[in-house]
């Protein structure tokens, strides 16, 4: 046994680090929107990409009281990096569906496409409206031009290139890398 430590040990290291962060950010213990955006570090948004991050924020409001307290904060980010893809395709579909009927239309996935590109700054081999085309295309099997659940579950699962790129477009590790690297430079100075 050497004196490297376990993974457990590890996870709770990092749900410490991750709680004093919370905290530190967030003292009364509820995160609200604008304190969302404050400790990810989304400034000068666009109408567009502010609807997004609020409609991220609700997503992570599990509850719906308005706040993101440190429970509701850990599940999400659990979910986002180690959820399971039906998981993932469960959260992102709630995160699409922007008005809350149970169903995408094309202008909702368009919307969210084109917030997730400019708040993440990566370029993208295709276009947010093509991918929105593509996805209704291959996925909108009744050609109402809204996606239930079911179609988007089973369509976004049943096609590889689909799921690889939603997945992709939707990487939140940047985000979670520069918190990291926040509480890491953090711990090093004090």
């Amino acid at each position: 046994m050497g004196n490297g430590m376990s993974e457990e040990e590890l996870n709770s290291c990092k749900s410490h680090q991750w709680y004093r962060r919370f905290l530190t950010e967030c003292p009364s213990g509820q995160l609200m929107f604008y304190e969302f955006k404050q400790f990810f570090g989304l400034k000068n948004l666009s109408d567009t990409s502010n609807a997004y991050v609020r409609n991220l924020f609700t997503t992570f409001d599990m509850n719906d009281d308005g706040f993101i307290d440190f429970m509701e904060y850990v599940a999400a980010l659990s979910l986002v990096l180690k959820g399971g893809v039906q998981q993932k395709l469960r959260w992102y579909f709630k995160l699409f569906d922007v008005d809350g009927s149970g169903c995408i239309d094309r202008e909702e996935l368009l919307q969210i496409f084109k917030s997730v590109r400019a708040i993440s700054g990566v370029d993208h081999e295709i276009s947010a409206e093509d991918f929105t085309d593509m996805v209704f295309e291959k996925i909108d099997i009744n050609g109402d031009g809204v996606l239930s659940m079911e179609e988007f579950m089973e369509g976004i699962q049943a096609d590889e290139k689909i799921l690889e790129m939603l997945t992709e477009s939707l990487d939140l590790s940047h985000v979670i890398n520069k918190i990291y690297s926040e509480m890491n430079s953090k711990e090093h100075v004090s």
